[in-house]
């Protein structure tokens, strides 16, 4: 028998009552949590306030609407004196709310009402029409935002500089496209102008995917190098391929033969080295150097060797190490597999190969040394060494002396400066990160420190700590930037040292010194037992940090139920702002362990005195973890060295620590966005001229929505003389470009995988190329894959 229509509009009367009771229960039950833990009330009152709306529904009175009116007005005045006008701010405050408002205005739930209903239900509507114009005015602008234009290079210096430059550099010849870290070039065939037609001129896949044995941490962040007619790249087992530069077409490959292991904590590849033997040139010992490998690549392996292969056949250099390797291990005392990786390319040098590598984080204070190391580049030999962690950081290993357990490692990409004979190593914290209660002195001089090392001798000339006592993981991770500025007073040989922590240090790289100013500030105190905190801590006047600590206010979700548990999660944290120490009851780390930079750097505009960089903020948790059931004192199956999830051991300490993002329940960040931009800085004022978001959530989302909130990043920005700054390290699978004055978003594409690599480009017959690594990310969690893609304009051969 059919169901008369009155019976079924009374029974989504009903309905629409038992949703309203169980949102009016769920809010009410989380308000009253957040209330006793100081938060807002908002919840507990619309809580409330809802369960008396369901009933009216249940009972048919017209007062429900407007009872519901009073509610979605009082929490639109709400929102915009907690947020203002920022639309994502906005969103899950009244993503919920505002459609179950359109739904009561349906005559099947409105009309089964009793008299009165009408007006009523037109007070709803007057009130829904000012939430539509609300949500306009959060549209037309964007409050985050920061516009602005880039001076232009005045035509002298432009002329000068060119003039020294000459002729246009048409290779990429390392990481950072020279020894500097600048990640620029003077090419100018593709601008602002026609970077829109770029389009895929050739694609290679190198077949290296993630096996069953390999680690969770599977990524590929490789920027290649571009020599003569070939382009250089590795996969993530460090499989070096050498292509055509002009056809993408594989010349050679070598294969090292990487085991296959989740004790690896990472299983990565961020380049290789390039050396090219001068006409006279002599080793380090003052002999001719050899004949044999003119042209040389150096390839650090997962499993601790450093290979010396023949850039033209990819042959191992004989002449160098034990038949073209060296074995990194040696000199330490634990040589545990997995615990000593080489995940950034060395770096070279007329006459000192310079090698540092990534020391197993969190795991124990009894793993290997990051010493950094001076070797001859044909022989192999061991020059000098610079042990951080050692009273005598040059002391050489011998069948006496190991390098010092757990000493300060450099784990990303140093830059280097031949005239001043300078190498600059971005240092992280001695083993483990995240209590230090028992580092030594000596440990602690140098911790998360930039060390300005002579490359004849590896002894230290200056340093720059910056963060003491480091309890945050916040070590030095990028590349450091070198350019010389021109002012009034000449031109000061400079050195940018982007951070963790958002600051990016200034300092003069001759000796070392401030050249902008980075004053000390206390911090939180109250250490866990049995540690102790820095008073103060250095913050540079260049950063991009938040000014302000977060608030309950910036607790964000999907919905206004997530939201509220997000409020809950941050007021049961210990938060008090930067430098808040770890603490069993949970830390709110802000910036995170990401880093608002990370190991891609910033781009450097030498001619235009500019620079380019892409941060991002993301919070984390640390939490301190007891010894006990769970987190055993010795090392044992529950916990593999390889794993980066749940809780660390840090065996060697009292605690362990469970370290995460901070996420909803929905798994998407608890702070509001933007997550990531991309920002232009004057290094003649050292000011931020321009910021925007950059990325969607496209490839994050349930639904692949284009929303631009601004997303996080792993990777680093390029920037060419023809005004274009290009990026892929978003977590939305796209190559950008944008203009360089104004941030303007010129062209993307889309990729068949993460792009958490930083592109370079290059000159090969005569036309320009953009090329970037799609690999993907394994703990970033974008999608895997194994492309070098490669970019030009049409029409041109």
């Amino acid at each position: 028998m059919a169901v008369a229509p009155e019976m079924r509009r009374s029974v989504l009367v009903m309905l629409t009552a038992v949703v309203v009771a169980i949102m009016g229960i769920a809010l009410a039950a989380g308000g009253v949590w957040l209330v006793s833990l100081s938060g807002s009330p908002y919840y507990l009152i619309a809580g409330i306030a809802l369960l008396v709306t369901a009933w009216l529904l249940a009972v048919r009175r017209a007062e429900a609407l407007w009872l519901y009116s009073a509610l979605l007005l009082a929490t639109m005045g709400w929102a915009i004196w907690e947020v203002g006008l920022d639309f994502w701010s906005l969103a899950p405050r009244g993503d919920v709310l505002v459609p179950l408002g359109i739904w009561l205005l349906f005559p099947f739930i409105a009309a089964r009402l009793s008299p009165g209903w009408r007006i009523a239900r037109w007070a709803l509507v007057a009130v829904l029409a000012v939430a539509v114009v609300v949500l306009g005015v959060s549209l037309s602008a964007d409050r985050f935002d920061l516009a602005g234009i880039l001076p232009a290079a005045s035509a002298s210096a432009d002329a000068v500089d060119r003039a020294a430059a000459a002729p246009v550099k048409v290779d990429w010849t390392a990481y950072g496209g020279n020894g500097f870290g600048q990640r620029y070039s003077d090419l100018r065939e593709i601008t602002k102008d026609n970077v829109k037609d770029l389009k895929l001129a050739w694609q290679f896949e190198t077949g290296d995917r993630k096996g069953p044995d390999d680690p969770d941490e599977f990524t590929n962040e490789a920027t290649p190098l571009k020599i003569g007619a070939l382009l250089y790249t590795c996969s993530p087992h460090q499989i070096v391929f050498a292509l055509e530069a002009a056809t993408g077409k594989l010349r050679w490959k070598f294969d090292p033969q990487i085991e296959h292991n989740k004790n690896f904590q990472h299983m990565t590849c961020r380049g290789v080295a390039y050396h090219e033997t001068a006409p006279g040139a002599t080793t380090a010992d003052g002999a001719p150097a050899p004949g044999e490998c003119p042209r040389r690549l150096f390839l650090p392996t997962d499993d601790g060797r450093m290979f010396a292969l023949d850039a033209d056949t990819g042959k191992p250099c004989e002449g160098f190490g034990n038949q073209g390797q060296i074995d990194l291990k040696e000199g330490n005392e634990i040589k545990t597999l997995g615990f000593y990786e080489g995940t950034s390319p060395p770096v070279t040098t007329d006459k000192i190969l310079i090698v540092a590598g990534a020391v197993i984080d969190n795991y124990s204070d009894r793993v290997p040394s990051g010493a950094i190391r001076g070797f001859d580049i044909y022989s192999g030999r061991l020059i000098w060494a610079f042990d951080a962690g050692n009273g005598d950081p040059n002391e050489m290993p011998s069948a006496t002396h190991h390098f010092t357990a757990g000493s300060p490692n450099a784990w990303s990409v140093a830059s280097v400066d031949e005239k001043l004979g300078l190498v600059y190593e971005p240092l992280g914290s001695s083993s483990p990160d995240i209590w230090a209660g028992n580092r030594s002195a000596d440990k602690e001089r140098y911790d998360s420190a930039l060390v300005a090392l002579d490359i004849a001798t590896g002894k230290l000339r200056w340093f720059f700590q910056n963060v003491h006592h480091d309890l945050w993981d916040m070590d030095m991770p990028s590349q450091p930037s070198l350019v010389d500025l021109r002012g009034a007073q000449g031109v000061v040989p400079a050195i940018y040292i982007p951070a963790k922590t958002g600051n990016i240090f200034v300092l003069d790289r001759r000796d070392g010194h401030l050249l902008v100013p980075a004053p000390e500030q206390p911090v939180p105190q109250g250490a866990a037992p049995g540690d102790r905190t820095a008073p103060t801590q250095p913050f540079s006047d260049l950063s991009f940090r938040p000014k302000e600590m977060l608030s309950e206010a910036q607790m964000w979700g999907s919905t206004m139920f997530d939201q509220l548990i997000c409020r809950v999660k941050f007021r049961r944290l210990r938060y008090q702002g930067p430098f808040t120490p770890p603490s069993k009851q949970g830390t709110l780390v802000y910036p995170g362990d990401f880093g608002m930079f990370e190991w891609g750097g910033i781009a450097v505009d030498p001619v235009r005195q500019i620079a380019i960089a892409n941060p991002q903020s993301i919070p984390f948790i640390s939490r301190l973890v007891p010894r006990g059931a769970d987190n055993p004192a010795a090392p044992n199956a529950a916990h593999p060295p390889g794993t980066e999830l749940g809780v660390q051991p840090m065996y060697g300490t009292p605690y362990g620590v469970d370290l995460g993002i901070f996420l909803s329940p929905l798994k998407i960040p608890c702070m509001a966005p933007p997550w990531g931009s991309i920002a232009a800085l004057d290094l003649k004022t050292n000011k931020i001229v321009w910021q925007h978001r950059v990325g969607t959530i496209r490839d994050e989302a349930p639904l692949p929505l284009p929303f631009r909130l601004g997303v996080p990043m792993l990777g680093g920005p390029m920037v060419t003389a023809g005004g274009v700054a290009f990026l892929t390290g978003t977590m939305d699978d796209y190559i950008r470009a944008f203009d360089v004055d104004d941030g303007k978003l010129l062209w993307e594409d889309r990729l068949p995988a993460g792009g958490q690599s930083t592109p370079m480009t290059y000159e090969a017959g005569g036309k320009q190329y953009v090329v970037t690594i799609d690999g993907g990310h394994g703990s970033f969690g974008t999608k895997l894959g194994d492309y070098v893609r490669a970019y030009a304009l049409p029409g041109k051969s």
